[in-house]
């Protein structure tokens, strides 16, 4: 007996500059194109594009990113507000091209839009290669001090169609996506124990993602003040070696209860939590090279130099009640 399909939209936004993840995408295609609608939203180039379209015709609906005068600079706001444009279904499910939904998973996001505009999963790396378990530490350390930022969501289209999207200048568009919801009185509901795979980068774009996850905090003032801390504590500290060490055992300590909460043991291997007192170094040095780069305009990112990490909520709030006052003017 065949389950009954989810009623929402599986929205992908993408932008390859080659095709080595084509065959893996294409074997989750087959099987997503079983429980959902699925709409890509394809900004790579023509040669791929074509490709793409021919690859995956009959398992999704592939789309051109949509043109116009007021392109994000942030490329992948552009691929998801397009997907949700043309979305089917008020239900919608974001999520990156690495993102492996199992299918009960995927209904119990989905579920979840009943009682909130806007439900974020935990994602976990599946395979675990070395820079994979350096990137967990990251994800466990969110976990304990808040919450992670997953590469998918499920967001009410309704609601962000009325708020006239979001804003594709921010670099942290996932915080941004959340601060807009918020902004606009929808409820967003954190799922840290409702575990979602993803595939872990290449090497070299796990190295190219460094300063730029360091600059997102920019977005989050207090967190920016203590990741810049870091190397001036350690700088401190190098003649009490003692200190040090207890400072690194915290920090592992910190990221376990990250690991333990809500289930996490399950996903993430006990050897976790020992990576975080090297992610914390590195996000120490990157958060000063992020420093300079915001000194000097801002990061590189898809082809454009974004200066803004994201805008705050009172911001935000602000914008919308100017698209409500557009929207009653006769």
């Amino acid at each position: 007996m065949t389950s009954r399909r989810i009623a929402a939209e599986y929205v992908l936004p993408l932008r390859w500059s080659t095709d080595d993840d084509r065959d893996d995408l294409t074997d989750y295609l087959r099987s997503l194109s079983t429980w959902i609608d699925i709409t890509i939203v394809d900004g790579s180039p023509a040669e791929l594009f074509a490709a793409h379209a021919r690859s995956w015709d009959g398992l999704v609906r592939h789309l051109a990113v949509a043109s116009g005068p007021a392109a994000a600079a942030n490329g992948k706001v552009d691929g998801v507000l397009t997907g949700i444009a043309a979305a089917r279904h008020d239900s919608i499910v974001i999520a990156d091209d690495d993102v492996r939904y199992t299918e009960g998973a995927l209904r119990a996001l989905v579920a979840e839009l009943a009682r909130a505009e806007l439900v974020k999963p935990q994602n976990y790396f599946d395979p675990l290669p070395w820079h994979a378990r350096w990137d967990t530490a990251r994800t466990l350390m969110n976990r304990a001090l808040s919450s992670d930022y997953p590469g998918t969501y499920a967001v009410r289209r309704s609601l962000l169609v009325r708020s006239g999207g979001y804003d594709g200048a921010s670099l942290f568009e996932n915080l941004e996506l959340e601060r807009t919801v918020r902004a606009a009185g929808g409820r967003v509901c954190d799922l840290p124990g409702l575990f979602v795979a993803r595939r872990p980068s290449s090497f070299q774009n796990f190295r190219a993602q460094r300063v730029r996850q360091a600059y997102e905090s920019f977005a989050q003032p207090m967190r920016l003040a203590a990741e810049a801390a870091i190397v001036p504590a350690v700088l401190c500290g190098r003649r009490r070696p003692v200190l040090l060490i207890v400072a690194a055992s915290a920090t592992a300590l910190l990221a376990e209860i990250g690991r333990r909460r809500a289930g996490g043991r399950a996903v993430f291997p006990a050897s976790s939590a020992f990576w975080a007192p090297f992610w914390v170094l590195e996000r120490g040095l990157c958060s000063w090279i992020a420093i300079t780069r915001r000194l000097r305009g801002g990061i590189a990112y898809g082809g454009h130099r974004l200066s803004q990490a994201a805008n705050s909520e009172r911001v935000i709030r602000a914008r919308l009640r100017r698209v409500s006052s557009n929207v009653l003017q006769p």
